[in-house]
């Protein structure tokens, strides 16, 4: 970092623990001097509308919007105007920041939002409002809070196993380190400059990794339903949702090519403990194990065969449904789909998670509501899907196989570039709200002060 940026001409002692020295100029103080502390709304979802007061909850501070949130561009949702009377406290102004009480891991320990609208804004549930006294900058004061010292500060004080609570009193325990207040809105102002350059490029290699998903979505669609010979006969599947198929295929009712098996695993069994994900298919728990709950016993679960599908039957038309590699059991709430006549489990595998499958599953699926709606095998089963021979199949999936390895190579280095570039972003915050930077005699470039946003 101090490559490109000269450090400044003296130090001194910061005393602290996480910061060794400071710029000898600069302060330490803590963080109950530098703001006044409410709580956020009392309220639930249930009292969330889709007109009102925008409000800002501590969802929308974890994973929506992120450093800084404005009503007029953030879609968010709204509560009556009634609060506006009744609490008029966990209104924001602008600069003021937003903060999750509790995280569901150690890294969202500390998440918080700063408020940067002019439109009336409300603190929703589980929040903390910090309002910053005038005497600082806000904008260097929302930096100092993302930078990873400060973050660090918050995540060894919280206590939780699988929630951890952020509270009042441990954001007003903590350290930060001021400038005076002409090079806080310097730091700032270079902050912002420099941030919104790396966001740029993060939110490029976002968008590439978007359309490369698209593109490999539509590859895996079109050979599981058109195959791969583009000049063979097409005929129409009757099928709204299928289209036109090659004539020489077969069309099939899922229950003509799988049968339902409910096998129970016999009792003190050492069976391998199976899930299956969305993203990425049917995997051994124990490889997965920290990111859901223990089975404290596999005992009456079902016995899963190398080859056969798992099917989730709640997420199942959000694409939760995957061939098993593996021996093993599973979950009993799943159904487990075993092979009735000569066919590659793989194909069929591509076919149900394909962007044409899912929306049919959806429709089929039964519940009054998205988050309930269970695609049972009575209804899959009546489903009809293409069948083409054993060995085209297998064609078929070797083909993706090989297609599809460039496609998640591409996905995996856009992936890594975004972490390269968050780290350089939380970097480049770290060196110059901690003073290991001297930025006070940076300007933009005059080239960028006749740009416009689009």
């Amino acid at each position: 970092m101090r490559g490109r940026y000269k450090p400044y001409p003296e130090y001194r002692d910061s005393d602290t623990d996480l910061i060794v020295v400071i710029p000898k100029h600069w302060r330490t103080t803590k963080f109950r001097y530098l703001f006044r502390m409410v709580k956020g709304l009392t309220i639930t979802k249930a009292n969330l509308e889709e007109e009102g007061v925008p409000c800002v909850n501590y969802g929308e501070v974890h994973s929506k919007y992120g450093f800084r949130v404005n009503p007029e561009i953030h879609p968010l949702k709204c509560v009556d105007k009634q609060y506006l009377n009744s609490s008029p406290s966990a209104l924001l102004e602008r600069g003021d920041m937003v903060f999750a009480d509790t995280s569901e891991d150690l890294d969202g320990a500390g998440n918080f939002t700063q408020s940067v609208g002019n439109q009336t804004l409300f603190a929703g549930y589980h929040t903390i409002i910090a309002k910053p006294y005038p005497t600082n900058s806000s904008d260097f004061l929302a930096y100092a809070i993302d930078s990873t010292e400060f973050r660090t500060q918050v995540r060894l004080a919280v206590k939780g196993v699988k929630v951890y609570s952020i509270t009042q009193a441990i954001l007003r325990n903590t350290d930060l380190w001021l400038p005076p207040f002409a090079e806080q809105s310097q730091i700032a102002d270079f902050l912002d400059y420099e941030t919104a350059k790396i966001d740029l490029l993060i939110e490029k290699q976002s968008v590439l990794i978007d359309l490369l998903k698209e593109k490999r979505q539509a590859v895996i669609s079109h050979a599981v339903t058109k195959g791969l010979n583009p000049d063979a006969p097409m005929k129409d599947s009757g099928l709204e949702w299928l289209g036109e198929v090659p004539e020489h295929w077969r069309l099939k009712a899922t229950k003509r090519l799988f049968t339902l098996v409910a096998e129970s695993a016999p009792a003190n069994n050492n069976y391998e403990l199976l899930s299956i994900y969305t993203a990425i298919g049917v995997r051994p728990r124990r490889d997965l194990e920290a990111k859901g709950n223990k089975a404290t016993t596999t005992d009456g679960y079902w016995v899963v065969r190398k080859g056969d599908l798992i099917v989730n039957k709640l997420l199942a038309w959000m694409g939760a449904i995957g061939v098993s590699e593996f021996d093993g059991v599973t979950s009993p709430a799943y159904d487990i789909l075993r092979q009735r006549i000569p066919l590659v489990p793989q194909f069929y595998d591509y076919l149900f998670r394909c962007g044409i499958c899912l929306p049919e599953f959806r429709r089929w699926s039964r519940g009054i509501m998205d988050m309930r709606l269970r695609l049972y095998f009575e209804e899959l089963g009546r489903l009809v899907m293409p069948y083409p021979s054993e060995a085209e199949q297998s064609e078929i999936v070797t083909y993706l196989k090989n297609k599809l390895r460039r496609f998640d190579t591409l996905i995996v280095d856009a992936r890594r570039a975004i972490d390269l570039l968050k780290e350089r972003r939380a970097a480049l915050i770290s060196a110059a709200v901690t003073g290991k930077i001297d930025v006070r005699d940076w300007k933009a470039p005059e080239s960028d002060s006749t740009e416009t946003d689009e």
